[in-house]
């Protein structure tokens, strides 16, 4: 008979390998047919499948970029939170983006911004027009300067690790949503939201504009989050619209030849 050490080390491996490898699902009926099917959370970013390269010029203020890079941050970001992205950021309008980092909130040139990343791609909400567009524009340029929300970012890590037991694929999507919100008001705690991190400031912006991604704390959003917005993934907490895919600005060189090209 296997010693109580022994069961405990076993139910430590399987509850360890089913948080590793937690993929979010949700249940979707075929509007013909009736029946029911399993939609899986897609992880991917591949421009060569079914996606396409775009220019700056394809871009629209109030536009979601997020990206990946090839230091160490990134990938440590990308590993802890199983996503291919590992940063998000605003576009402005005449070729502008703003963005939460290290040193606090800044503004600077998609053609930087482009050549600093690896891989990066955009989303644009359906519904945004251009009186919200310039809110979250203005809301962007009002907090140019503002520090850093590095207790959020410390706070992420821990929080990242917890929740992905509320992603297993057993658990249904309301009841998943509210153990992630669970979760975070039990780890994040009532930081306050004078400060940014990356994704944090893109969810923020659109609240202020009045189109809000979703009603969670965007402490608890991460980049990866954002990219399982996208129209037919299966996003980790509860959003109010899907985002639409415009295309990559950027792809590794393998991946972008395969990729169609568009202005």
């Amino acid at each position: 008979m296997p010693s109580t050490k022994s069961i405990t080390a076993r139910f430590m491996c399987i509850a360890t390998a089913l948080t590793l490898s937690a993929c979010a699902t949700d249940v979707r009926l075929d509007p013909q047919s009736g029946k029911g099917s399993i939609a899986v959370q897609n992880k991917s970013l591949d421009p060569s499948n079914g996606g396409e390269l775009v220019k700056p010029q394809a871009l629209r203020t109030g536009d979601i970029i997020l990206s990946a890079a090839n230091g160490i941050n990134s990938a440590g970001i990308r590993a802890i939170t199983l996503s291919p992205v590992s940063h998000a950021a605003l576009y402005v309008g005449n070729g502008q983006i703003i963005e939460a980092v290290g040193s606090g909130v800044r503004q600077r040139s998609i053609e930087e911004f482009i050549a600093e990343e690896a891989t990066i791609v955009a989303f644009r909400h359906p519904k945004i027009d251009g009186i919200e567009a310039a809110l979250i524009q203005k809301f962007a340029e009002k907090h140019i300067g503002t520090k850093y929300n590095t207790a959020g970012i410390v706070l992420q890590t821990p929080f990242t690790l917890q929740r992905k037991f509320c992603e297993l694929p057993i658990m249904p999507a309301l009841v998943r949503d509210a153990c992630i919100r669970g979760s975070a008001a039990i780890t994040l705690g009532p930081v306050p939201n004078d400060q940014f991190f990356c994704s944090q400031f893109v969810l923020e912006a659109y609240k202020a504009a009045g189109i809000p991604l979703t009603d969670s704390d965007p402490r608890l959003v991460t980049p990866g989050d954002l990219l399982h917005m996208r129209q037919g993934d299966v996003p980790s907490i509860k959003i109010h619209q899907a985002l639409l895919y415009i295309g990559h600005l950027k792809a590794p060189p393998a991946l972008a030849s395969a990729a169609e090209i568009k202005p």
